[in-house]
């Protein structure tokens, strides 16, 4: 359904645009109905540019993104427009979403002059009742409500029903729950779940590995705009062979462990770099089935284990 082949961002920067940002490299993966992709990396990594490339909210300096058999680069006019019909995106700050002098369901207006002009008032109703309902949401407490009178968990959820209005069929959620308490964070994610079993497909992008890992069935981790490990979540949180993935995992606070106890569990060297030991100059190489790894020194200012410079991470 959806497909990201070698994608890739440059940005120029300095004065007079003399040097070249690599945000994103070379990335790809496939997302079919009813699946999440989740991810994963730190604060400018890049996982926020990948979602803004997939929702042509920021073009792509190489690579494809192909949508049922259609390069999205190429759309233009009434085909762009079809295609948010069916990919939509929710962002981190619901807030910054919604303008404060409009009531919060003017979002749900600007769909139905959009898309749905010769909708019947009646029709439009039921159509947004059952949107709010998807979401666990009731006309009679957020319709005809200003921003600040709603919950973030609400805002965030309307936002959820304005993309499901139009049928989507995938959902590019950025960061959607971060902003959010830890209870209202469970309902959101229970939500995905929800609508994962109906047939979405999403892109969860997030720092949280346990969030990651709750939701999805295939993982990326990012780093410095490289795909560092990927593939089944199962796969690749059981056994984490990249020192970034093991760094990340480190860092997750464990509810029955103490701090400095989950870091010492993942502090043992990693063996040979796997593209290297493999005799391999791919970006990334099968470790297990449905597991791939890149070069350990990927996006890092060190040398490979295997005696490879970091330099090899531009390939």
């Amino acid at each position: 359904m959806l497909e990201i082949n070698g994608i890739g961002k440059v940005y120029r920067v300095g004065v007079l645009g003399n040097t070249r940002v690599n945000a994103v490299r070379e990335v790809s993966f496939a997302l079919g109905p009813g699946e999440v992709v989740s991810v994963i990396g730190e604060s400018g990594s890049g996982k926020t540019t990948l979602g803004r490339m997939i929702l042509r909210l920021t073009p792509a300096s190489t690579g494809t993104i192909t949508f049922a058999g259609k390069d999205i680069a190429a759309l233009r006019g009434r085909a762009l427009k079809n295609y948010y019909r069916e990919v939509q995106g929710v962002f981190q700050d619901p807030f910054s979403s919604y303008n404060p002098v409009f009531k919060a369901d003017r979002v749900f207006a600007m769909i139905r002059a959009g898309y749905f002009p010769g909708l019947s008032g009646a029709a439009w109703r039921t159509r947004v009742t059952e949107a709010l309902a998807a979401v666990r949401l009731t006309p009679e407490a957020v319709l005809d409500k200003y921003p600040h009178q709603l919950s973030g968990g609400q805002l965030q959820r309307m936002l959820i029903a304005r993309a499901l209005l139009l049928d989507i069929r995938v959902l590019v959620a950025d960061e959607i729950i971060s902003m959010l308490d830890a209870s209202t964070r469970i309902d959101v994610l229970n939500l995905l779940g929800d609508l994962k079993e109906r047939g979405l497909a999403i892109v969860f992008i997030t720092h949280d590995l346990a969030l990651g890992n709750y939701i999805s069935d295939r993982t990326l981790i990012l780093r410095r705009g490289d795909v560092v490990e990927c593939g089944a979540t199962g796969a690749v949180f059981g056994n984490p062979v990249h020192p970034y993935t093991r760094r990340l995992l480190s860092s997750v606070p464990r509810l029955h462990k103490k701090w400095g106890q989950v870091a010492a569990e993942l502090t043992e060297p990693p063996g040979r770099c796997p593209v290297h030991a493999n005799g391999s100059a791919a970006a990334l190489v099968e470790v297990a089935p449905e597991h791939q790894v890149a070069c350990l020194a990927a996006g890092a200012d060190q040398p490979c284990p295997d005696g490879v410079t970091a330099g090899h991470a531009d390939r």
